[in-house]
């Protein structure tokens, strides 16, 4: 992708990020639906952000695809984005305010840019290829509490299956209790690796990669000089099946054997 293209994607991520939290903040959720079962919901603010999302980048780069959580899409060899309109749609049905909009650009299984915003807090996290990532324009400082250099003391934020733990996530919380870290499941994946990207907390799991929903967050921390890791132990923020895991790269090595541990005691 030639750099003024580059320059455009991140603009057009912006502006998106802006719609999405103005719609999230000001529209009704209107009917609120049931997809795959009871616990999963979609309401009418989910599909108006995907909607607005989609004609953005239709017009304002024509050629890309874009793969959304509620609209679907297939990605193409070429540039390809992909959405998630709000990650953590419970939340938002149950009137609590964690979620976030989550919207990807990759070329195959690189990205290039991404975008993660909370409407409410009023917080933007862009990353782009090479140029790091920012925090409401101002760049995400690389100092980070010496806490972080094991996880004692730390705190590992995880997300549900969907509604159900997922293989491994009990002896996970006991295995972090064992070491006194202390254990946060707030309902968004998105956010659980987009506030460690951010220089919050020591890292993050998510038992199942999806990249509408966690693509931009963990770009993020590849960006940010993170541990960025598949069930493999590669650094890889676009990993092809299995979850990810990011840390502060202090505990990381501590943090993937715990992990690694877990999942075989729980598959």
């Amino acid at each position: 992708m030639q750099p003024d293209e580059l320059a455009e994607a991140a603009r057009v991520a912006m502006d998106a990020a802006r719609t999405a939290m103005r719609i999230v903040r000001s529209d009704p959720l209107g009917v609120v639906r049931e997809k795959a079962h009871a616990a999963d919901l979609v309401t009418d603010v989910d599909q108006a952000v995907e909607r607005e999302v989609r004609a953005l980048v239709a017009s304002r780069l024509p050629g890309h695809t874009l793969v959304g959580e509620e609209f679907g899409g297939v990605a193409a060899d070429g540039p390809t984005w992909y959405c998630d309109p709000v990650d953590g749609t419970t939340n938002l049905v149950a009137g609590l305010p964690w979620t976030a909009f989550s919207l990807a650009l990759a070329v195959g299984t690189t990205p290039l840019v991404g975008v993660v915003a909370d409407a409410w807090r009023d917080e933007v996290v862009l990353a782009v290829t090479g140029q790091g990532v920012t925090l409401n324009g101002r760049p995400v400082p690389e100092v980070r509490p010496t806490h972080r250099a094991r996880l004692t003391g730390g705190v590992l934020l995880t997300e549900w299956a969907a509604h159900r733990p997922w293989p491994g996530m009990a002896q996970l919380l006991t295995a972090l209790a064992d070491r006194a870290c202390t254990a946060r499941v707030m309902g968004s994946g998105t956010l659980a690796l987009s506030h460690v990207a951010a220089g919050r907390g020591t890292g993050a799991i998510i038992s199942e990669f999806h990249p509408e929903d966690h693509l931009a967050a963990a770009f993020a921390c590849a960006e940010a000089g993170l541990a960025v890791r598949d069930e493999s132990g590669a650094q890889q923020p676009f990993p092809d099946g299995g979850g990810i895991l990011v840390c502060a790269p202090e505990a990381a090595d501590e943090l993937f054997a715990v992990w690694q541990e877990v999942l075989g005691s729980g598959r």
